[in-house]
């Protein structure tokens, strides 16, 4: 087992892991941009280091300033978190190559599923669904127009490199696709330094289902259950939760097996999230990995009782998974909901700004992920999310009402947040029947 680790991320995510390197007895090095620093979660680790001033590009993603630290602190491992260089082939193999383990996949394995087309290849090779679209790259609007004319509108284009709805447009005839077609392209090479696209029929009103894996480097890999994460506002999730509501048994075991075989397939190990969509028949459909924790990871863990930061960092070390799938259980269940400093009411408009109070909800079955406090800057570079407010109860509907409750006597004073509109989400009669599609929110509250 490990001695030192770099956590090589920030806010809430960097406090997680080095909470669980502490009950390990592992001692961590942070790092910290000029706008992160004093922040709460630098405390709790051995060492910190300042990488750079506030912009992300100029500190936590500086590939040579990271590698430094972790050169500097005498760090054996390096946990990524989520976003930032989680995804980075080339950090991957750069730490590797500095005889730094990477806590997470092989590079090649991140890379074969970061790209989407060959993603889609092997899940078609796994004998995983995949959405009906084009067998590879579309490289011109004539192929673009042959390709929906033969899988039927309305169609999805979607960058191979993408994520966050980056690159991604939905067209209902030939005269749309054509002009979407390039705004994806051009989109798509801004975000993510490569144009390629690819073409999807898109399926209209669709759950987003999702699958936590965990697999070992001795070719062990187990499912922990499913996540439904289809409340979501322009592709970014809201509110996660598990089990999925109204999700036939028999579609969870099918769906959670067809997981555990692509990444068998991919030769993938550590955490990963096999992601699908599911039809209004429930028939369900690939549609990416994530090569890394998730945010919404705390669902399973609390319905499952496994911690999954452990397990990375026990996985990345060499150890075999300490689990079988037989003695995997979903017990009750769990709903989280991202706490973001946005303003509602102005359309979720981003409101950073000093944190004057913040009031903690506790009792039976809450958690809350955070890494700001009294006094705390939320600065404007980052990811709107300051919180994640957790509930596990034995029952949906007893979850339900516990989050209501939590959110009604979580109080951040100083900044607007989205507490008020999770509390909306939560007491319309769609949500409380699990009638939920990805597009409920934008329906309902965005028209």
């Amino acid at each position: 087992m490990y001695k030192r680790i770099l956590v090589a991320n920030r806010g809430e995510i960097a406090l997680r892991v080095i909470r669980a390197c502490r009950e390990m007895g592992i001692e961590t090095v942070a790092i910290f941009s000029e706008a992160d620093r004093g922040s709460a979660y630098l405390d709790l680790a051995d060492e910190s280091y300042c990488v750079g001033s506030a912009k992300s590009s100029q500190s936590y993603l500086k590939i040579d300033r990271v590698i430094s630290v972790a050169e500097v602190g005498n760090v054996e491992a390096i946990h990524p978190g989520y976003g930032f260089l989680a995804e980075n082939v080339h950090f991957n193999e750069i730490c590797r190559s500095c005889k730094i383990d990477f806590i997470g996949p092989t590079p090649d394995a991140m890379s074969l599923l970061g790209d989407k087309n060959q993603a889609r290849k092997l899940a078609r090779d796994a004998k995983v669904p995949v959405v009906p679209g084009s067998e590879g790259l579309v490289d011109t609007e004539s192929q673009a127009v042959q390709v929906a004319e033969e899988i039927g509108y309305p169609v999805l284009i979607k960058a191979t490199a993408g994520g966050g709805g980056k690159g991604m447009r939905v067209a209902a005839n030939n005269l749309v696709l054509k002009s979407a077609f390039q705004a994806a392209k051009a989109e798509a090479e801004a975000a993510f330094g490569n144009a390629g696209v690819y073409l999807e029929k898109f399926i209209e009103r669709p759950r987003h289902v999702e699958v936590q894996i965990l697999a070992d480097q001795h070719g062990n890999v187990v499912h922990l259950w499913e996540r439904d994460c289809s409340t979501q506002r322009r592709h970014q999730k809201l509110i996660e939760e598990s089990p999925a509501p109204n999700l036939p048994d028999h579609i969870r075991q099918d769906m959670c097996k067809a997981a555990v075989r692509l990444i068998k397939k991919a030769n993938y190990s550590n955490a990963g999230t096999v992601e699908f969509i599911l039809d209004q028949e429930n028939r369900f459909y690939f549609i990416e990995v994530n090569a890394r924790i998730q945010v919404e990871h705390p669902v399973s863990e609390m319905v499952t009782g496994i911690d999954l930061i452990k397990s990375q960092i026990a996985i990345a070390s060499g150890e075999k998974l300490s689990v079988k799938q037989s003695q995997i259980q979903a017990n009750g269940t769990a709903i989280e909901c991202r706490i973001n400093a946005e303003n509602p009411d102005k359309n979720f408009q981003p409101n950073p700004g000093r944190i004057e109070q913040i009031i903690s909800p506790g009792g039976f079955g809450v958690r809350l992920d955070t890494h700001v406090h009294a006094g705390y800057m939320v600065p404007p570079y980052y990811d709107s999310m300051i919180a994640k407010l957790i509930v596990h109860q034995p029952s949906r509907s007893e979850a339900i009402g516990t989050m209501l409750r939590a959110l009604e006597e979580l109080g951040i004073v100083g900044i607007s947040t989205t507490a008020s509109f999770h509390q909306k989400v939560l007491s319309h009669p769609d949500f409380v029947e699990g009638g939920v599609d990805t597009g409920f929110v934008e329906r309902t509250w965005m028209s």
